[in-house]
């Protein structure tokens, strides 16, 4: 079936609304390369990762989950290939390829077994780091965290800070506030700490409150690159540093992880699909939802004027409290109903002829009928219930005149 050129435009705005939800909110690449040592941006670490290197300092890749490095487990870290061949690192949700010339394999970490300690740093790319497994530090590992939460003070955004390899420059108001006594402060300031240490067990973990202490933004800033190549050094234990949470795989964890239907699913962000379904819907309703062709619009009532006016006239007066105004008018009807059922005529009677012609004809007491039918016996102003009682003794009065 053709389509309307209604519902083409329909179809159009929505598939305009999708693409730009798309490109707007769907995760991109840049969040992945913060503090990637891949990344050449300014929140990337590959300047410090090249001077590392520089200086002949080994700095492994880690490109594997992270449970695969905490849990016992998996007996061995991953072998280092060669100088003469080349790691291929695929980005996660992409398909850019990246080749990466690997250094020459450190002897210790070739052969030796997770019990074996290391020094992993981990840089945040925007989520929040936490300790996976504190017994894989007491065992002797160190692990550097940069970019702990912590809260924000009255510190000033941009500010520098003296140490023992020169000035560190910070663009962050957040700071640690004072730690116990099992915390050893390494950077501080008046405002609190920037850099701390902790001991757990034969380990340690080192924590800064900021991502980019030595991102390539501050590659003017010597001291800052000093200061993290100080801290990855000082333990004297062969240095790995995570860009599996940055996005980066070896070639067996991507064939391992894309290889169904259900581990694509489960990394699809559930806050673009429930947007792309509110936005359908959406559409679908400013449609009119005609699935099953053109709307069938409904007959409209007829308009009965009279009793339109009725209920006018009886919201008028309903809002005047004009009760008695009431009272009234529908006397003066019921009067002619019951002088027609008597056989009386239409043409209004004196009210103590029609009381005779009641009590002669009904055998009923006239008491009642009077009450209904003279307007002295009520006041000028009654209650709402008392015109329902009045309405009510009406109503009696016109059963007896249909037995």
């Amino acid at each position: 079936m053709p389509l309307s050129k209604r519902q083409i435009w329909l179809l159009a705005i929505a598939l305009a609304t999708l693409i730009i939800i798309s490109l707007f909110a769907a995760p991109g690449g840049k969040r992945l390369q913060s503090g990637s040592t891949y990344g050449r941006s300014p929140d990337g670490y590959g300047a410090w990762y090249a001077l590392m290197e520089s200086r002949g300092v080994t700095i492994h890749r880690w490109q594997k989950p992270l449970k695969s490095l905490f849990q016992p487990s998996e007996p061995k870290l991953p072998a280092i290939e060669t100088s003469d061949k080349t790691a291929e690192t695929q980005r996660r949700g992409d398909a850019e390829t990246v080749l990466i010339t690997a250094s020459p394999p450190h002897p210790f970490i070739a052969s030796s077994p997770l019990t074996e300690p290391i020094t992993l740093l981990q840089i945040s790319s925007g989520e929040p780091l936490s300790v996976t497994n504190l017994a894989w530090v007491e065992r002797g590992n160190v692990l550097l965290l940069l970019g702990v939460s912590a809260p924000v003070t009255k510190a000033p955004f941009d500010s520098t800070i003296a140490s023992s390899v020169g000035a560190i420059r910070l663009q962050t108001s957040r700071r640690e506030p004072d730690r116990t006594t099992q915390t050893k402060p390494l950077l501080t300031d008046p405002f609190g700490t920037v850099v701390w240490q902790q001991t757990f067990g034969r380990g340690q973990i080192i924590s800064a409150v900021t991502p980019n202490l030595a991102a390539n933004a501050y590659q003017e800033a010597q001291g800052n690159y000093e200061f993290l190549a100080k801290l990855v050094t000082e333990p004297n234990l062969p240095i790995w540093v995570d860009e599996y949470s940055h996005g980066y795989k070896d070639n067996d964890v991507v064939k391992q992880e894309s290889g169904n239907l259900l581990s694509y699913l489960a990394k699809t962000p559930l806050l673009l699909v429930f947007i792309q379904a509110i936005v359908i819907l959406l559409v679908l309703i400013w449609g009119q939802n005609r699935r099953l062709g053109p709307a069938i619009a409904l007959p409209t009532p007829a308009i009965d004027n009279s009793e339109a006016y009725i209920q006018a006239m009886a919201a008028v007066l309903y809002k005047a409290e004009s009760n008695q105004f009431v009272i009234d008018t529908i006397g003066k009807a019921e009067q002619i109903e019951v002088q027609k059922a008597l056989g009386l005529g239409t043409e209004p009677l004196p009210l103590k002829t029609l009381l005779d012609a009641w009590t002669q004809q009904t055998g009923q007491p006239a008491a009642p009928l009077e009450a209904i039918l003279s307007p002295t016996k009520h006041p000028r102003r009654i209650e709402e219930s008392d015109l329902l009682k009045w309405l009510e003794q009406m109503q009696a009065v016109r059963q007896q005149l249909t037995r």
